[in-house]
C-alpha cells in the first residue's frame, strides 16, 4: 500500500493548484499579472499551482478576488475535485503490464467506462502517438496527453483508465493523476514487458535496438520511483491474468 511522506504533495493542495491554474487560464493573466493582482509573489502563486503552497486563507482570499470568484467557490470547487479521486481508478506501468486486458474486465465487472488513454490522445491530435512525436515534438505529445487526462477525467464520472508508461514523467500531468484517481501500479519483469509486447504481434521494440532489453531495463528503472506513488501495486509476473485480475478488483474493492 502506499505511503505518505511528509514532505510529499497533499492531494487537496494538488487539486487546489490545479483549480487555481484554470481559473487563471480562463481569465488570461499570466502567473506574474496574476500575482500582482492578489498583491503576492510570483514564486508563491506558483508555488500554489504546482501544489506546493499551503497557503493562509487570507492569501487564499486575496487569490480568490484576482480570479474574480468567491473564496467559497474555490474552495468548494477544489474539495469536491478531491472527493471525486475516487471515483476512477488509474493503471499505470509499462508496456505489456496488462493495463488494457485487466482494465478492461474490471471496468466492464464494475460497469464503468474503459479509457486507454492513448487512444485519446490520438483522437484529439487527429494522428498516431508516433506521428505526434515526429511532426510535433515531444512536447506538444505531453500537452496532447494533459489535455486528453483533463477531458475524460470532465466527460466521466467513472471510469478506469490504461495510462501511457510515460505520462509519469510529467510532473503536472502525473499529480493531477495521482490526485483525482485511485491510482494501481502494474508491475512486471522487464523479460516479461517485453515477451507480451512481442506476443501481441508488435516488434518494434527487437527492430529499434539491439540493446531494446538494456534499454526497457533503463526506463522501468528511472521510472519506478514516480509509479511507486500509487496508491497499491503488485507484481502480475508470478501471477496468471485470471489470479492477476482478481488482486486488481481486490485492491479497488478494499478502497471503496
Amino acid at each position: 500500500m502506499r505511503h505518505t511522506p511528509l514532505d510529499e504533495k497533499h492531494p487537496f493542495l494538488i487539486t487546489l493548484g490545479d483549480r487555481v491554474r484554470q481559473l487563471r487560464t480562463r481569465r488570461g493573466l499570466s502567473r506574474k499579472a496574476a500575482a500582482a493582482r492578489a498583491q503576492v509573489s510570483e514564486r508563491h502563486w506558483a508555488n500554489l499551482e504546482t501544489g506546493m503552497g499551503n497557503a493562509s486563507i487570507l492569501v487564499l482570499l486575496q487569490v480568490a478576488k484576482a480570479l474574480q470568484c468567491t473564496l467559497v467557490s474555490l474552495l468548494e470547487a477544489s474539495a469536491q475535485a478531491d472527493t471525486a479521486q475516487r471515483q476512477h481508478i488509474a493503471l499505470i506501468g509499462l508496456r505489456g503490464a496488462g493495463k488494457s486486458t485487466l482494465g478492461q474486465r474490471l471496468a466492464q465487472e464494475l460497469g464503468y467506462v474503459f479509457v486507454e488513454l492513448s487512444r485519446v490522445i490520438e483522437q484529439l491530435a487527429g494522428c498516431s502517438i508516433s506521428e505526434i512525436h515526429g511532426l510535433y515534438g515531444p512536447q506538444a505529445y505531453r500537452r496532447y496527453e494533459r489535455r486528453a487526462l483533463e477531458e475524460t477525467l470532465a466527460h466521466h464520472t467513472h471510469a478506469v483508465l490504461a495510462t501511457p508508461g510515460g505520462l509519469v514523467s510529467e510532473e503536472a500531468t502525473f499529480n493531477m493523476l495521482l490526485a483525482q484517481c485511485f491510482t494501481i501500479w502494474l508491475q512486471a519483469t522487464p523479460e516479461d514487458h517485453m515477451a507480451r509486447v512481442l506476443a501481441q504481434g508488435d516488434t518494434r521494440p527487437m527492430a529499434a535496438s539491439t540493446e531494446a532489453m538494456q534499454d526497457l531495463r533503463r526506463i522501468l528503472s528511472s521510472r519506478s520511483p514516480f509509479y511507486a506513488k500509487a496508491d497499491v501495486h503488485f507484481d502480475t509476473s508470478r501471477l496468471s491474468e485470471e489470479e492477476s485480475y482478481q488482486a486488481l478488483k481486490k485492491a479497488w474493492l478494499a478502497q471503496t
